[in-house]
């Protein structure tokens, strides 16, 4: 059977294929309409977040048996044509957990601590010590939106800086670890907040103006989950008015091209969707991706 990757993975992965006796090929930045003549000649799939495996491509592969991301979410493949066409999806939830996690904590860090605007200013030949008064996260309340897995591993390197947790997920009823609160009750009390859910039509914009103006004030915001899940026009203005301190982005509303008017704010701190972006975090999906595959080809072929 042939396997296609069309965005990289770990080498570890395309070993294990390849030792399992599957035929692989690599081909990276393929055109959708490059991608749809060659499909019809492969079972299997594996991409990560930039190829868009759309229902043109899913119905050019003849041959598709299963498509595997390398990685947690699957926006990027038409999931219900793929079921139409009884074509398995397969992805990699666990991997990124601990590199998205500490991504967060270092977020918070570099917002309280101002660690990004210093660099910046030292660099420039300044020495601005007594602009740059930070605060210690010992002590202050970090509620979660979202307890997924992600979400609780926050929690747990967050109480290790002895700060207090607060969770919101209307999908978790209770957690002997984290006191569970309403969300307005959570954007009250909360000194820094970290989205961790997916983005669908309940969650698109579920924080604009009318979240904001609940939120105490000098709140940082940070957000390693998905773009569009906060409002970057009601954050910008909210940053304006003094009720937000900073706020930390992985993810973006528009990220290809990238655009955001949260660039103009000093207190932005940013970076381009690289949460799983570890090497660590990468070799495990591209093995554990990898062996998936193998499985499931194999119980096909019986």
């Amino acid at each position: 059977m042939k396997v296609l990757i069309t965005d990289h993975i770990h080498q570890e992965g395309i070993k294990l294929l390849r030792n399992s006796g599957f035929s692989v090929d690599e081909k990276y930045d393929l055109s959708k309409d490059d991608l749809k003549k060659i499909i019809g000649n492969y079972e299997a799939l594996i991409v990560r977040s930039k190829t868009k495996v759309t229902r043109e491509v899913i119905e050019a592969g003849n041959k598709l048996l299963v498509i595997g991301r390398a990685g947690v979410g699957l926006d990027n493949i038409d999931v219900n044509a793929a079921k139409e066409k009884n074509i398995k999806v397969i992805n990699t939830p666990d991997v990124s957990t601990v590199s998205v996690a500490e991504l967060v904590m270092g977020f918070m860090i570099s917002a309280a601590r101002f660690i990004p605007q210093a660099t910046e200013s030292l660099k420039k030949g300044e020495w601005e010590k007594e602009k740059f008064m930070g605060m210690e996260l010992s002590g202050k309340t970090l509620g979660i939106v979202g307890l997924g897995r992600i979400g609780k591993a926050l929690a747990k390197r967050a109480m290790a800086f002895d700060m207090t947790v607060i969770g919101y997920d209307p999908y978790v009823k209770s957690d002997e670890n984290i006191k569970m609160v309403d969300l307005e009750t959570l954007l009250k009390n909360s000194d820094f907040i970290s989205f961790h859910v997916p983005l669908t039509d309940e969650t698109k914009h579920m924080i604009s103006s009318k979240e904001i103006e609940k939120m105490k004030k000098g709140v940082i915001l940070i957000n390693a989950a998905r773009g569009g899940i906060l409002d970057e026009i009601a954050i910008k203005k909210g940053m304006d008015e003094g009720i937000i301190k900073a706020v930390c982005l992985d993810v973006f509303e528009s990220e290809k091209p990238f655009n955001t008017i949260l660039t103009s704010e000093e207190n932005f701190i940013g970076t381009p969707h690289i949460g799983a972006q570890t090497e660590e975090a990468q070799q495990r999906a591209g093995i554990e991706i990898s062996k998936k595959i193998i499985e499931f080809l194999k119980g096909i072929k019986g």
